[in-house]
Order: C-alpha cells, then sequence, then structure tokens
C-alpha cells in the first residue's frame, strides 16, 4: 500500500470522525431544546401558580374547615388547568407587583391573578386568551356614596389603586389626581377607611366584594371607569407549547358553563 493512499485514508478518517463528532453535538442540542415546560411540569408533579390574594372574587383568603385557603375564580380556573396537565397545583401568594418577577425568575410557572394582558406587559411574557372582561369602578366611604357624580368630579381626588396594575393607570389618567399606589388591597382598603385616600379604583366585581364586606364603605353607582381589556393567564415567554395548553382548558371552560358557576361560587363565599 502506497504512502499516498495511506494519507488519503487518514484524511478520509478524521473527516469521518469530525462529521460524526458534529452530528452528535447537534443531536444532544436538539434533545434538548425539545424537553419543553409541559414535561418539566409533568415530570415535577405540579404546576405553580403565582398570584395576589386579596383580589375577591378572583383570589382571596378563606376559612375552610378551619384552615386558611386561597380560593376564588382564578384559583378554580388554575385547578382545571392542572387537571388536564394531570398535574397538582400549588399556589404562591404575593404581592401583585412581584408576580411578573417571579414568573420571569421560574419561581413560578404561570401567574393567574386578575391581571391585563396590556402591551407593555405583553413585552416580556406571554398570555392566554381572555377569560373575563369587568367594568371598573370606584370603592367611596358611605358619607361620599353621592358625592361624585361624574368623572370630572374627581379631579384632585386622593385617589388609591393597587401598584402595578391597570387601576394604577387609570387613577393616573384623573387630572391632578394624588394617587397612591400599593401592594395590598387590604391595605387601601384600610387607608379608604381610616380618610387617607376619597376612594379606590378596583374591577367592579371586586369592589362589591369589598362593599358587602364592609358596613363603612361602598361602591359608587355613579362612577364608571369602563372595561380594563379583559384577565388573561401569564406565561414566561416562548413557551407556546404551554399557552395553547391553557387556551385548550379556558375553551373547555367556557363550553361547558363553568366559568359563570366558578364566579358564583367565589362571588357567594365572599360574600359570606
Amino acid at each position: 500500500m502506497s504512502k499516498k493512499f495511506n494519507k488519503h485514508m487518514v484524511l478520509i478518517m478524521a473527516v469521518l470522525l469530525v462529521s460524526l463528532i458534529l452530528t452528535a453535538c447537534g443531536g444532544s442540542e436538539d434533545t434538548s431544546s425539545e424537553s419543553s415546560i409541559i414535561e418539566a411540569i409533568q415530570n415535577s408533579g405540579k404546576i405553580v401558580m403565582g398570584t395576589s390574594a386579596d383580589y375577591p372574587p378572583y383570589e382571596f383568603h378563606k376559612q375552610i374547615d378551619g384552615k386558611d385557603t386561597i380560593v376564588g375564580f382564578d384559583i378554580d380556573i388554575a385547578k382545571e388547568i392542572a387537571k388536564d396537565l394531570n398535574v397538582e397545583l400549588e399556589i404562591k401568594d404575593m404581592d401583585f407587583d412581584g408576580l411578573l418577577a417571579a414568573l420571569e425568575t421560574e419561581n413560578v410557572d404561570i401567574i393567574v391573578a386578575g391581571m391585563t394582558p396590556d402591551e407593555e406587559r405583553s413585552k416580556s411574557v406571554d398570555f392566554s386568551k381572555v377569560y373575563y372582561d369587568p367594568e371598573q369602578g370606584l370603592l367611596v366611604r358611605n358619607e361620599d356614596k353621592d358625592k361624585y357624580q361624574s368623572l370630572d368630579d374627581l379631579k384632585g381626588m386622593k385617589i388609591g389603586a393597587q401598584k402595578g396594575t391597570i387601576q394604577e393607570d387609570v387613577a393616573n389618567d384623573i387630572e391632578d389626581a394624588q394617587v397612591k399606589a400599593l401592594g395590598k388591597i387590604t391595605d387601601l382598603v384600610l387607608e379608604l377607611k381610616n380618610e387617607k385616600i376619597d376612594g379606590l379604583i378596583l374591577a367592579i366585581p371586586v369592589a362589591e366584594a369589598y362593599d358587602k364586606a364592609n358596613d363603612d364603605i361602598t361602591l359608587s353607582p355613579h362612577i364608571d371607569f369602563g372595561k380594563e381589556g379583559g384577565v388573561a393567564v401569564a406565561i414566561k415567554k416562548g413557551n407556546d407549547e404551554l399557552v395553547d395548553a391553557i387556551n385548550s382548558t379556558i375553551d373547555r371552560v367556557m363550553e361547558e358553563g363553568l366559568l359563570d358557576k366558578f364566579i358564583q361560587d367565589a362571588t357567594a363565599l365572599a360574600e359570606e
């Protein structure tokens, strides 16, 4: 066998070896990318939901059989998502304005917290389809029930809203308003009761829940800020498979008429 032939064989073997190495590396990357968040959730046996449980009837704390329990129609929807994925639901309760960071750092898998899929949030997270879109109202002290007859009457008002929400944006649009934004609605309700603010902007179902639970505050019958753009489930960007799965659950919940039942049940619980 000639030296020239040997050199050719060595060269061919080297090329084949490099090709095999590149193919192996490429296969490894493909396998990794194919590992989906749904598989990770199912392997863990649970889906972790972030929420801010001070927002009845969406999500709130309730004593059930002597145990503090987070309930609400958002919780019921999240349970349906978990059921369709064949996993358990784990709930992490935190301030509303910390939810997006928790999703970004993967401390939670999803956010279900009456969150509106506005343009700014959509830059950093993906959203499911909208499943509920209520009107926005104003919670005031009883003695001010008829004080505010129109949006013009709110000029210069000391007004509260939950930090990081659409309601905070609405408050900031009121002319000369002195806006107080806090992380917890329960704290804002105390501010209203103690006359530190004059009104509190909330989704009407939430305002009604606090109205019925407190004798000294009420939902203004004259002020309506319109719809907020609806609420949806937030998911970390790039997880299209999970978005599709959640949308499928939302479709089923709607088709089976479960959302209305969830809202009715949660509202009744909030009024107890």
